[in-house]
Protein backbone atom coordinates (compact mmCIF):
# COMPACT_ATOMS: atom_id res chain seq x y z
CA UNK A 1 0.00 0.00 0.00
CA UNK A 2 1.01 3.66 -0.86
CA UNK A 3 2.13 5.82 2.30
CA UNK A 4 0.90 9.92 1.90
CA UNK A 5 1.48 12.54 3.96
CA UNK A 6 -1.53 14.06 5.96
CA UNK A 7 -1.23 17.81 6.55
CA UNK A 8 -3.64 19.85 8.68
CA UNK A 9 -4.85 23.45 6.94
CA UNK A 10 -1.80 24.97 8.09
CA UNK A 11 -0.21 23.23 5.30
CA UNK A 12 2.26 21.00 8.04
CA UNK A 13 2.87 17.38 8.39
CA UNK A 14 0.87 15.80 11.15
CA UNK A 15 1.29 12.24 10.15
CA UNK A 16 1.39 9.06 7.25
CA UNK A 17 -1.72 7.67 6.00
CA UNK A 18 -2.05 4.06 3.80
CA UNK A 19 -3.74 4.07 0.56
CA UNK A 20 -6.04 0.71 -0.07
CA UNK A 21 -4.31 -0.57 -3.55
CA UNK A 22 -8.03 -2.05 -4.27
CA UNK A 23 -9.08 1.50 -5.22
CA UNK A 24 -5.64 3.75 -5.44
CA UNK A 25 -3.51 1.25 -6.97
CA UNK A 26 -5.07 -0.52 -9.91
CA UNK A 27 -3.32 -0.94 -13.04
CA UNK A 28 -4.90 2.21 -14.98
CA UNK A 29 -7.20 1.87 -17.24
CA UNK A 30 -7.38 4.59 -20.61
CA UNK A 31 -9.60 3.41 -22.45
CA UNK A 32 -12.17 3.15 -19.72
CA UNK A 33 -11.18 6.41 -18.30
CA UNK A 34 -11.27 7.90 -22.02
CA UNK A 35 -15.57 6.20 -22.36
CA UNK A 36 -16.64 7.82 -18.68
CA UNK A 37 -15.35 11.23 -19.57
CA UNK A 38 -17.11 10.87 -23.01
CA UNK A 39 -20.12 9.75 -21.29
CA UNK A 40 -19.81 12.41 -18.59
CA UNK A 41 -19.45 15.01 -21.10
CA UNK A 42 -22.41 13.72 -23.70
CA UNK A 43 -25.03 13.51 -19.93
CA UNK A 44 -24.37 16.90 -20.03
CA UNK A 45 -25.94 17.85 -23.56
CA UNK A 46 -29.25 19.43 -22.90
CA UNK A 47 -30.82 17.55 -25.81
CA UNK A 48 -33.52 19.86 -26.29
CA UNK A 49 -33.26 21.46 -29.32
CA UNK A 50 -36.51 21.22 -31.33
CA UNK A 51 -37.58 22.53 -34.79
CA UNK A 52 -41.25 21.86 -36.80
CA UNK A 53 -41.69 19.93 -39.98
CA UNK A 54 -43.64 21.12 -42.66
CA UNK A 55 -46.74 18.52 -40.87
CA UNK A 56 -46.02 21.01 -37.62
CA UNK A 57 -46.05 24.39 -38.59
CA UNK A 58 -49.14 26.48 -39.07
CA UNK A 59 -51.03 26.97 -42.67
CA UNK A 60 -50.55 25.94 -46.37
CA UNK A 61 -53.95 23.93 -46.31
CA UNK A 62 -54.30 24.46 -49.80
CA UNK A 63 -52.70 24.61 -52.63
CA UNK A 64 -51.50 27.86 -53.51
CA UNK A 65 -52.25 27.68 -57.05
CA UNK A 66 -53.20 25.47 -59.74
CA UNK A 67 -50.96 22.76 -60.86
CA UNK A 68 -50.51 23.48 -64.40
CA UNK A 69 -50.98 26.77 -67.10
CA UNK A 70 -49.29 29.62 -64.75
CA UNK A 71 -46.00 29.51 -65.45
CA UNK A 72 -44.80 28.88 -62.09
CA UNK A 73 -43.22 25.81 -60.62
CA UNK A 74 -45.49 23.34 -59.41
CA UNK A 75 -46.45 23.74 -55.87
CA UNK A 76 -48.59 21.24 -53.09
CA UNK A 77 -48.32 23.96 -50.07
CA UNK A 78 -47.02 27.22 -48.73
CA UNK A 79 -45.59 25.28 -45.80
CA UNK A 80 -42.84 23.22 -47.80
CA UNK A 81 -39.44 23.46 -46.61
CA UNK A 82 -38.76 26.31 -49.63
CA UNK A 83 -41.13 28.28 -48.69
CA UNK A 84 -40.83 31.77 -46.01
CA UNK A 85 -42.94 30.26 -42.75
CA UNK A 86 -41.99 26.45 -44.13
CA UNK A 87 -40.94 23.88 -42.18
CA UNK A 88 -37.91 22.53 -41.88
CA UNK A 89 -36.26 19.65 -43.51
CA UNK A 90 -35.17 16.54 -40.43
CA UNK A 91 -36.10 19.26 -38.28
CA UNK A 92 -34.23 18.25 -34.96
CA UNK A 93 -35.84 17.15 -31.87
CA UNK A 94 -35.35 17.01 -28.39
CA UNK A 95 -33.16 13.53 -27.73
CA UNK A 96 -30.99 12.18 -25.18
CA UNK A 97 -27.21 12.10 -25.82
CA UNK A 98 -26.55 9.42 -22.82
CA UNK A 99 -24.03 7.09 -23.40
CA UNK A 100 -24.56 3.54 -21.47
CA UNK A 101 -21.32 2.58 -19.25
CA UNK A 102 -21.86 -0.29 -17.25
CA UNK A 103 -21.47 -0.15 -13.26
CA UNK A 104 -18.35 -2.48 -13.44
CA UNK A 105 -16.99 0.06 -16.04
CA UNK A 106 -17.59 3.09 -13.95
CA UNK A 107 -16.12 1.58 -10.95
CA UNK A 108 -12.47 0.56 -12.83
CA UNK A 109 -12.64 4.03 -14.76
CA UNK A 110 -13.12 5.71 -11.21
CA UNK A 111 -10.55 3.65 -9.42
CA UNK A 112 -8.32 3.80 -12.80
CA UNK A 113 -8.38 7.89 -12.25
CA UNK A 114 -7.86 7.74 -8.52
CA UNK A 115 -4.63 5.21 -9.21
CA UNK A 116 -3.86 7.86 -11.51
CA UNK A 117 -3.57 10.31 -9.08
CA UNK A 118 -1.64 8.28 -6.74
CA UNK A 119 0.49 7.28 -8.90
CA UNK A 120 1.27 11.20 -10.21
CA UNK A 121 1.80 11.99 -6.41
CA UNK A 122 -1.09 14.29 -6.72
CA UNK A 123 -2.97 13.23 -3.57
CA UNK A 124 -2.95 15.53 -1.14
CA UNK A 125 -4.94 14.20 1.94
CA UNK A 126 -5.90 16.54 5.05
CA UNK A 127 -6.42 15.34 8.34
CA UNK A 128 -9.89 17.52 8.35
CA UNK A 129 -10.86 20.53 6.76
CA UNK A 130 -12.88 23.32 9.23
CA UNK A 131 -13.59 26.89 8.23
CA UNK A 132 -15.23 28.90 11.49
CA UNK A 133 -16.69 31.63 8.78
CA UNK A 134 -17.68 31.91 4.89
CA UNK A 135 -14.93 33.31 3.49
CA UNK A 136 -12.99 32.77 0.02
CA UNK A 137 -9.96 34.66 1.45
CA UNK A 138 -9.63 32.13 3.89
CA UNK A 139 -10.13 28.96 1.61
CA UNK A 140 -7.69 30.31 -0.67
CA UNK A 141 -4.79 30.79 1.65
CA UNK A 142 -5.68 26.96 3.09
CA UNK A 143 -4.98 25.98 -1.33
CA UNK A 144 -1.51 28.17 -0.83
CA UNK A 145 -0.38 26.57 1.68
CA UNK A 146 -1.21 23.50 0.56
CA UNK A 147 0.49 24.35 -2.83
CA UNK A 148 -2.46 23.33 -4.40
CA UNK A 149 -3.60 26.13 -7.62
CA UNK A 150 -6.04 24.00 -9.13
CA UNK A 151 -8.10 20.86 -7.02
CA UNK A 152 -10.99 18.63 -6.64
CA UNK A 153 -11.72 19.33 -2.88
CA UNK A 154 -13.55 15.86 -1.64
CA UNK A 155 -15.21 16.20 1.80
CA UNK A 156 -16.59 13.22 3.84
CA UNK A 157 -19.97 14.87 4.04
CA UNK A 158 -21.92 18.28 4.14
CA UNK A 159 -19.78 21.57 5.29
CA UNK A 160 -21.72 24.23 4.40
CA UNK A 161 -18.34 26.90 5.50
CA UNK A 162 -15.79 25.37 3.48
CA UNK A 163 -18.12 24.69 0.37
CA UNK A 164 -19.47 28.23 0.11
CA UNK A 165 -16.12 29.38 0.59
CA UNK A 166 -14.67 27.62 -2.26
CA UNK A 167 -18.01 28.84 -4.78
CA UNK A 168 -16.12 31.37 -6.22
CA UNK A 169 -12.94 29.89 -6.80
CA UNK A 170 -12.99 28.69 -10.38
CA UNK A 171 -10.14 26.32 -10.02
CA UNK A 172 -11.69 24.51 -7.23
CA UNK A 173 -14.61 22.80 -7.14
CA UNK A 174 -15.97 20.32 -3.81
CA UNK A 175 -17.53 16.97 -4.16
CA UNK A 176 -18.49 14.44 -1.62
CA UNK A 177 -17.39 10.87 -2.01
CA UNK A 178 -20.51 9.98 -3.70
CA UNK A 179 -20.48 12.31 -6.10
CA UNK A 180 -17.09 12.04 -7.75
CA UNK A 181 -16.57 11.43 -11.03
CA UNK A 182 -13.13 10.57 -13.72
CA UNK A 183 -14.31 13.73 -15.27
CA UNK A 184 -13.64 16.13 -12.36
CA UNK A 185 -10.41 13.76 -11.16
CA UNK A 186 -8.68 14.33 -14.44
CA UNK A 187 -9.84 17.62 -14.97
CA UNK A 188 -7.97 19.01 -12.30
CA UNK A 189 -4.41 18.93 -11.47
CA UNK A 190 -4.71 17.27 -7.92
CA UNK A 191 -7.03 15.67 -5.60
CA UNK A 192 -7.39 17.02 -1.97
CA UNK A 193 -9.05 14.54 0.43
CA UNK A 194 -9.50 14.60 4.01
CA UNK A 195 -8.68 11.77 5.74
CA UNK A 196 -12.43 10.52 5.89
CA UNK A 197 -13.45 11.27 2.59
CA UNK A 198 -10.44 8.36 1.91
CA UNK A 199 -12.05 6.22 4.33
CA UNK A 200 -15.26 6.70 2.47
CA UNK A 201 -14.15 6.29 -0.97
CA UNK A 202 -12.37 3.05 0.40
CA UNK A 203 -15.22 1.48 1.74
CA UNK A 204 -17.34 2.51 -1.22
CA UNK A 205 -15.14 1.14 -3.87
CA UNK A 206 -12.72 -1.68 -2.32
Amino acid sequence: MAKVSVYNIEGTQVGEIELDDAVFGVEVNENLMHKAVVAHLAAERQGTQSAKTRSEVSGGGRKPWRQKGTGHARQGSTRAPQWKGGGTVFAPKPRTYDIKVNKKERRLALKSALSNKAAEGKIVVLDSFELDEIKTKKFVAVMDKLNVQAGLVVLAGKNDNVVKSAGNVPTVKTAVPGTINVYDILKYDKLVLTKDAVEAITEVYA
